[in-house]
């Protein structure tokens, strides 16, 4: 077995620390480095079996892997590592929108140290279909989508719909279930969570937390690009706009 490639999960936690540290190389013999070591090898992401091969994140990989932030930093004078396309895109992202990145980061921490993220087991569509997650990783949009396919939450939020006299249909496209299929779509919708859970929290969800889309919609609220938090409807429907203007 091959030593598994970088996720993005534990590329915002080693980002993380890199940033915390000056955007700064992390040392093997740190203290820190060593935890976050403990940290990365207990993720629920790969298989048994890694935890076995030699050097597996370990400090030593944890540092090399520091190093390559460090050095592929657009402010860094000296010469680059060689690093992947997927850390070069959370470089990024830590540049751009730091505050946003060490929540990310936070939440994860969070989510291991209380124990929530190891137990929930992995859930459909929590990949894009080119492999890719949100900047949140797999596993807080694990978390995310656990908890939007809670069955009494989106019959609470159905209900929610019917008492404000709005019909159930998508809040981005406007698609309704009923008009387009008869009786075979009485209240049926999907329900998105309109905040990222880095953002969010481990809170309770309430029900202004959610979203009612179609199919479609919420695919394309959590498909995502490396680097890139998932979309709220109101994106999801201004990029809708933005790219219809474009067309026309």
């Amino acid at each position: 077995m091959r030593t598994p490639a970088w996720t993005e999960d534990e590329l915002v936690l080693v980002g993380a620390h890199v940033v915390r540290n000056s955007w700064r190389e992390l040392r093997t013999e740190d203290a820190a480095v060593r935890e976050l070591s403990e940290l990365l090898r207990s993720l629920p992401i790969h298989e048994p079996e890694a935890l076995a091969l030699p050097g597996f994140r370990s400090p030593g990989s944890v540092s090399r892997k520091s190093a390559d932030f460090m050095t592929n930093h657009k402010f860094y004078a000296g010469k680059a590592t060689r690093c992947g396309r997927l850390t070069l895109l959370m470089i990024d992202a830590f540049t751009d929108r730091e505050p946003e990145m060490l929540q990310a980061a936070q939440a994860i921490e969070e989510g291991m140290g209380s124990g929530e993220l190891q137990y929930i087991p992995p859930q459909p569509d929590e990949l894009d279909d080119t492999g890719g997650t949100a900047i949140e990783g797999r596993l807080l949009v694990r978390r995310a989508l656990l908890r939007e396919r809670d069955p009494k939450l989106r019959t609470l939020k159905i209900k929610q719909v019917r008492r404000s006299q709005r019909s159930l249909s998508c809040e981005v496209c406007g698609f309704d279930f009923l008009r387009v299929y008869g009786s075979l779509g009485q209240d049926y919708i999907e329900v998105h969570h309109v905040t990222p859970l880095h953002v969010s929290g481990s809170r309770e969800t309430r029900l202004d937390d959610l979203a009612c889309l179609c199919a479609n919609c919420h695919r394309m609220c959590h498909r995502s690009r490396p680097g890139e938090s998932w979309r709220t409807p109101n994106a999801l429907r201004e990029l809708m706009r933005k790219d219809a203007t474009v067309t026309h």
